[in-house]
């Protein structure tokens, strides 16, 4: 293989072919067995050329190029509802993966800086880095932490009890340091420590698989809450071109309503997705007060996402309205997605025609408020779309709630992978928190999840399920202390990486 690794275009091509694969671990596919031959090679092929630096760089980047480009395709279906944005698609299908490749040759880049070689070190320096550039993805430019290495066991739920503890970035460090240890056998010197830490690697996850496994047993033992007033989750299913044309406000608010067939003897809340209404604004809601009325009594509230305007501000928002259409709560949208919701450079790139994705000239604004909605003895988390990736964000306040309920358009995704790979930051984050999730989508999967990540209730085509009894759980370690675990296990990485280097040079 050396010999083969000695021609550049050779080696670039298998490194992007090794990101391609390495991308079927990821939902909706979970081949998570792959991952256990992509990135040994790809650091045995670093350790080859870890002394020669720009090359080391081009490794990762090509890598990172195929890992994307393969997983993020479906980000050019939003281009193509607008006839102006037709023209951008090769380049949009190409620059996006080429940039956040470059975050991956950032790993192999600072990982070459320590002269990597057949020890055990190396798994150690190139974890460290894999997890820290990960870790830094989700943050940095307003942060994008979408299909991290750790989301190829999504489906392995007892494997993902652990991060009621560590949290998402934490166990994507480890993750990816067990998936590294079969480059082990590829080593020529095996000493007794390598040999014991392989060993190590594998008692951790069969312990965490008992340990996840033992867990949602004792979980699924206790009884569920009976709640007093019901939850319906309405699908509307509605394609989204419809949203791209004029429509007539009354006719589509009265068929939403009617598909969530109300019956005004039971209360209930009904939950609907995010921007189901998109030819008016909130203010103009007050207009169609006789259709709240004709379809919802006192005892009923309607959960939905709609555009609002402030001080001639738009923003995408939550709200919360009685049978009469009248606001009892309003969360603005905090986490805008770029080119979706807003434009970024939007003077320059407004002058050469461009515009926000989404219906409307003028970019929303973000809010950097979120508080807890109190509604009917319910306590909610309000999220809008991709606000439900960020790993210990989602409650800055730290104050005690019931459920994280989330509303979403999927439209934009298409009929490709991306709708499985949104509903799985769901079953991430109610692990997490601890915390019941209730999703609402259009064109996507609306679905239950409880505190253990598994999903009750799900509906992916037109329709409503209803949720009336829950199961709760005891705050999370991770709830109370967030992301500054990761930190703890970087300094933990660090000190065996300084013991093992010095041991190796001895």
């Amino acid at each position: 293989m050396k010999s083969i690794l000695q021609n550049k275009t050779y080696l670039y091509l298998i490194c992007f072919f090794l990101g391609v694969i390495t991308s079927f671990s990821l939902p909706p596919y979970n081949f998570v067995f792959i991952n256990f031959y992509t990135l040994p090679t790809l650091l045995y092929i670093l350790i080859n050329y870890t002394h020669k630096k720009i090359i080391s760089f081009f490794v990762g980047w090509i890598f990172g190029f195929g890992y994307f480009i393969s997983n993020l395709y479906w980000i050019t279906n939003s281009l193509t509802f607008d006839v102006n944005f037709k023209l951008i698609i090769p380049f949009a299908l190409i620059l996006i993966p080429l940039f956040l490749g470059i975050f991956y040759g950032f790993v192999t880049f600072l990982s070459s800086f320590f002269y990597l070689k057949n020890k055990l070190s190396s798994i150690l320096i190139f974890s460290i880095f894999f997890g820290g550039i990960e870790f830094l993805r989700g943050f940095i430019f307003g942060g994008f932490p979408w299909n991290l290495i750790v989301f190829s066991i999504s489906n392995n739920l007892p494997s993902l009890q652990i991060l009621s503890y560590i949290g998402t970035y934490s166990l994507n460090l480890l993750t990816i340091t067990i998936f590294l240890l079969p480059i082990i056998f590829l080593y020529k010197n095996k000493s007794l420590l390598t040999v014991i830490i392989f060993c190590f690697g594998l008692f951790f996850v069969v312990i965490n698989y008992l340990y996840g496994y033992f867990n949602i047993n004792n979980f699924e033992k206790k009884k569920y809450d009976k709640l007093d007033t019901v939850i319906r989750v309405v699908s509307p299913n509605i394609p989204i071109e419809r949203f791209l044309t004029n429509q007539i406000p009354e006719k589509n608010i009265d068929e939403l309503f009617t598909l969530s067939d109300p019956n005004k003897s039971e209360k209930k809340i009904f939950i609907f997705p995010e921007g189901i209404i998109s030819s008016i604004y909130f203010k103009d809601l007050k207009l169609f007060r006789n259709i709240f009325k004709k379809n919802f009594n006192v005892n009923h509230k309607v959960i939905l996402g709609i555009n609002s305007i402030k001080d001639n501000k738009i923003y995408n928002s939550l709200v919360v309205l009685n049978n009469e259409a009248e606001l009892l709560y309003k969360y603005n949208k905090n986490k805008l997605v770029p080119f979706g919701e807003f434009l970024p450079f939007e003077n320059f790139l407004k002058k050469i025609g461009l515009k926000k994705i989404t219906y409307g000239y003028q970019s929303f604004s973000s809010d950097n408020k979120r508080e807890i909605l109190n509604i009917d003895k319910f306590k909610f988390i309000p999220l809008i779309c991709y606000e439900i990736i960020y790993s210990g964000k989602i409650n800055p306040n730290k104050k005690y709630y019931d459920f994280v309920l989330n509303i979403s358009e999927d439209g934009w995704f298409g009929k490709s992978i991306g709708p499985a790979q949104h509903l799985s930051h769901s079953i991430f984050r109610s692990i997490e928190e601890g915390k019941n999730v209730i999703r609402s989508t259009n064109n996507g999967v609306s679905a239950f999840v409880n505190p253990k990540g598994q999903i009750i209730k799900q509906i992916s085509e037109k329709g409503y399920f209803d949720v009336n009894k829950i199961k709760r759980v005891d705050k999370t370690y991770f709830a109370k202390h967030g992301n500054k675990i990761f930190f703890y296990f970087v300094l933990i990485y660090t000190t065996f990486i300084v013991i093992l280097k010095i041991r190796e040079n001895k």
